[in-house]
């Protein structure tokens, strides 16, 4: 073989990437924590069963019977145990029964009426300063499975929403929101800002949150720090002449024409958007990939519930990992 075909294999075999290896440094901790997210008094809690009932609302007709957290409750055992309504009703009652808990439960047409009107609160750690790291996922309604979609293809009727999700770097869901799949990640930022609280120190997103009503958003709430890569055909938006400072984009863009995309991937900590693909599979291997409910506002509390439980998990503890030197 002439030798600069050598070359020019051994220098593709070099660019190949292995798969890093890790290992967890917490084992027994963690272990623990995941014995514990299938434990019942993790989610029935004292102060819910005294408030389980709801109290005259002083308004003329029918009095509400529950209190909006024996709905939220009912409804978490049966997106933990991916139970639907009527086989939740059944269950809940089988678990009190056994609890000794001389309570009533929720039918399936309760809880079907109820859900799309309950508030949830999402449980988050209180933290001044955060940074949020952003991306989106699809959550199929109803339709033909991957089989049969990869066999013979998808029909009209194969129906699905987009999930939105902002998370800190330890794996806690700050914000969500439920789209249909035709809105753009970009179009919901200022959804997502809206429901944090804490100071934004910085944002990250892949290269679709590349838009001006983005880091319109992040100018307004005071992020210091936007990684948001340009597209590849950017253009400077605002030029070093003028008196104003200068645009973040700008800055990222001037960057990558200095060294180049990968260079300034590493050195502005783009990589960490991994942790937002961490947590949509975390999402959909441990609560499904599938909204049970049909109406979008139902849906929209579906997935909060969700998200409350995967937060209350991730509260229990997570893998401290690192890479293992091969």
């Amino acid at each position: 073989m002439p030798k600069n075909k050598q070359t020019k294999k051994a220098n593709k075999k070099s660019k190949i990437k292995t798969k890093k290896k890790y290992k967890v440094r917490n084992w027994h901790e963690y272990n623990e924590s995941l014995v514990k997210r299938g434990m019942l008094d993790v989610y029935v809690d004292e102060c819910v069963l005294e408030n389980w009932n709801a109290k005259p609302n002083g308004k003329p007709g029918a009095q509400p019977k529950y209190n909006d957290i024996a709905i939220q409750l009912t409804l978490q055992f049966g997106k933990v145990f991916h139970q639907k309504l009527r086989q939740t009703e059944g269950l809940v009652k089988s678990l009190f029964k056994l609890m000794n808990i001389n309570l009533n439960i929720p039918d399936h047409s309760t809880l079907s009426r109820r859900i799309e009107n309950i508030v949830v609160d999402l449980p988050k750690s209180n933290q001044e300063k955060v940074i949020l790291i952003a991306d989106s996922s699809g959550l199929k309604v109803y339709g033909e499975g991957e089989w049969k979609v990869r066999k013979h293809g998808w029909s009209k009727h194969r129906t699905w929403r987009k999930m939105h999700l902002a998370i800190t770097p330890d794996g806690e869901i700050r914000t969500a929101e439920l789209t249909g799949n035709e809105v753009a990640d970009c179009d919901v930022v200022n959804r997502l800002f809206k429901q944090e609280n804490a100071e934004i120190e910085t944002f990250i997103g892949d290269g679709g949150y590349d838009k001006r009503k983005v880091y319109n958003a992040c100018q307004d709430r005071d992020i210091g720090k936007i990684i948001v890569p340009p597209q590849k055909n950017a253009k400077i938006f605002q030029h070093s002449n003028l008196k104003s400072k200068p645009h973040p984009r700008d800055e990222n863009l001037r960057e990558i024409r200095k060294t180049s995309r990968n260079s300034w991937k590493i050195s502005s900590g783009y990589h960490i958007r991994s942790k937002v693909e961490n947590t949509m599979f975390r999402f959909k291997t441990i609560l499904g990939d599938k909204l049970n409910s049909r109406k979008l506002e139902s849906q929209k509390t579906e997935l909060l519930i969700s998200i409350s439980i995967l937060n209350r998990m991730s509260n229990m503890g997570m893998p401290n990992s690192y890479v293992v030197e091969s």
